[in-house]
């Protein structure tokens, strides 16, 4: 039998976790320690086995002292009580996720969708009117796009917004059933007002869907006439949040409440708009709404972190089985354990450092007053997949550590169970995450249009990985380039060294540049059998989120290596190359079926690659303390009695 290398009980490689939680925390380091502050007040202890009445109550109760002490609208503009900082929403957002996730979607609906609709879509008039309110929680709001039959697909949404010139009155209306407003937060109990996505009707033309303030309830609570809300009742989770069902039944609303940054009514009828395309006009609108797929995955990363927090804590100190006549040894001892929890903290640190270039680009992108289309489109890509890689990845984690926590992870006080419920509808709301990745997909093969003049062979495989499906059809992908891409793709090297990050790379780029192309291959060769795009599209939709995956992984770990390589700390960055080594060989070992299929990687050297796990998670296990310390979790935000600090 080998020697066993870096088996526990060697010299421990310390560092100081207050370092790394000070590069975690990044440049909202100050904001995000306000945050903890607040969730660390006895008021905002967890709470377990409410009923849903009293649920929703202290869920609000919470969102009002958050709005009174000024953590709600860090996004809006300093004249309306923000920070007039779009990064710094974000890093609120991602920090309220260590806490009630109740009391952070019912934050999302009130600050960032709410609020967001009308500073992103309303214009100077609605913002005077209406942000001052909704930051303080005066004004308790909505936001109504989703449709009972038209979930993801907003662009076919039925609610009608028609405009009546005689009295310059918007007449809203549910038209049938399905187009009733679904799964409305704030809707059931709370919310005064709504921003009501509608097909806007002018002078008997559809100008497709837009965006309106519509009164929901008086400051009493009583409904308006032409409003009718059911509550949705019991949940899976997430029941401090109060969902709701909303018709409209010809409810007249005055001509200003139309947000119209986009496109403006005047009082004689006339639509007009600085986008002329509808379908641009379309996208532009709901591209301004970004925020909401960039705060879900930074929250899902959050919950991700308490998860793994509590369970490496237990597996720290629970001790079970050991050798004749000798003590028990701790749970994450065993390689079982450690092939269980650790590359999924790898994976959570690797997330992070991906989250948090996401975090920035949205905020460059979005205090850019005119930003070019491309940069708006590669950030709606990244966001897509990231918000649908983060929420799977979250979902993934807490299952496995509440099986690795035993019947104490079933204890509802450890709160894997709530953790559990309550991210489920993460991978469903602000967009089905199969139906992002497939958008990231078609994002990745639409985004860009170059040539190839002057590239070189893995030049070229990185530009296929990038091009425009109409790009590749008529230009790229005609036989003989088909043929010299191939034969430039690099085969099999297992003489490489499996740590250095070039190489390490080099793989998850060769990965993303053949899925890309053979997704774009196929979809040449359907269009030339003369077959309809659409058929053609929805033919490869598997083969198309495999690209979306690939480039989501590539981007992941980039941005992982870039964290590694700015780091100034010595022992901070050693340990971080490390877990950058476990998120990479985990993630190709996971994988290695492709790399054998397409005679990238040998089976010897697949076995290899598992050996350098092994081996990886024995050293990482000695730093899993440290690294979860890192986290800054307090343990009042953690609430869970088998993951309190003190107890490792």
């Amino acid at each position: 039998m080998p020697a066993l290398s870096g088996t526990p009980g060697e010299q421990d490689p310390v560092f100081d976790p207050a370092v790394l939680q000070r590069l975690l925390d990044g440049p909202y380091a100050a904001l995000r320690e306000r945050v903890r502050e607040e969730q660390c007040r006895p008021e905002f202890a967890p709470v377990v086995g409410l009923a849903r009445t009293e649920y929703r109550k202290q869920v609000m109760a919470w969102a009002r002292q958050i709005a009174d002490d000024g953590l709600g609208v860090p996004g809006f503009p300093v004249e309306y009580g923000g920070m007039g900082d779009f990064g710094a929403n974000v890093a609120a957002f991602e920090t309220l996720g260590h806490g009630d996730l109740s009391l952070l979607v019912k934050f999302g609906v009130q600050f960032g969708l709410w609020g967001g609709a009308v500073h992103q879509l309303g214009t100077e008039v609605h913002h005077e009117r209406y942000l001052r309110a909704i930051g303080s929680l005066e004004l308790p709001g909505c936001f109504a796009m989703t449709e009972a039959g038209h979930g993801s697909n907003v662009q076919h949404i039925e609610t009608t917004a028609t405009y009546d010139v005689a009295t310059q009155e918007f007449v809203i209306n549910t038209p049938g059933d399905e187009a009733r407003k679904e799964y409305i937060g704030n809707a059931a109990v709370d919310g005064q007002m709504a921003a009501v996505f509608a097909q806007l009707v002018v002078g008997g033309e559809r100008h497709g869907v837009h965006c309106l303030i519509v009164p929901l309830r008086t400051k009493r609570g009583h409904l308006v006439p032409g409003v009718r809300i059911e509550d949705d009742g019991q949940k899976v989770g997430l029941n401090g949040v109060d969902n709701g069902m909303i018709w409209f039944s010809d409810l007249r609303v005055p001509r200003d409440a139309l947000l119209n940054r986009f496109a403006d009514v005047s009082p004689a009828g006339v639509y007009t708009s600085p986008i002329e395309n509808p379908n641009k006009r379309f996208f532009t609108m709901l591209g301004t709404l970004v925020q909401g797929r960039v705060c879900v995955g930074a929250a899902s990363i959050s919950v991700a972190k308490n998860a793994l927090t509590t369970a490496l804590r237990y597996s720290l100190v629970r001790r079970q089985f050991g050798p004749d006549g000798a003590e028990e040894v701790p749970l994450l001892h065993y390689r079982t354990h450690q092939r269980r929890l650790l590359p999924l903290l790898a994976r959570t640190y690797a997330l992070h450092f991906a989250q948090q270039e996401l975090s920035k680009k949205f905020h460059d992108v979005f205090s850019d007053p005119d930003p070019n289309d491309q940069d708006r489109r590669e950030l709606e890509t990244l966001a897509a997949g990231i918000k649908a890689t983060n929420s799977w990845h979250a979902m993934k984690t807490i299952q496995t550590c509440r099986e690795c926590c035993g019947g104490a992870g079933y204890i509802a006080a450890n709160r894997f169970g709530a953790m559990r419920e309550d991210v489920d509808i993460f991978t469903t709301f602000e967009g089905d995450n199969t139906v992002l990745t497939l958008l990231c997909a078609r994002g990745l093969l639409t985004g860009y249009a170059a040539d190839f003049g002057g590239l070189n062979p893995a030049e070229m495989v990185a530009f296929v990985a990038g091009q425009a499906v109409e790009t590749v059809v008529e230009r790229l992908f005609a036989r003989k380039i088909v043929q010299v891409i191939t034969d430039a793709l690099p085969g099999s090297d297992d003489e490489r060294d499996l740590f250095e990050r070039d190489y390490q790379l080099e793989l998850f780029r060769w990965r993303q540049g053949h899925i890309v192309a053979s997704v774009a291959n196929r979809f040449r060769r359907g269009l030339a059998e003369g077959n309809d795009p659409f058929e053609v599209f929805r033919f490869v939709q598997d083969h198309a989120a495999d690209a979306a995956r690939a480039y989501i992984e590539l981007f992941v770990l980039e941005a992982f290596a870039r964290a590694v390589d700015t780091c100034e700390d010595p022992l901070v960055k050693r340990s971080l190359s490390t877990l950058c080594d476990l998120y990479a060989l985990s993630s190709l070992e996971a994988d290695k079926g492709f790399f054998q299929e397409h005679g990238k990687l040998a089976s010897v050297r697949t076995k290899q690659i598992t050996r350098e796990v092994n081996n990886l998670c024995n050293i990482v296990s000695r730093q899993a303390s440290m690294l979860v310390d890192a986290f800054g979790i307090p343990d009042a935000v953690l609430g869970a009695p088998i993951g309190v600090k003190h107890r490792v």
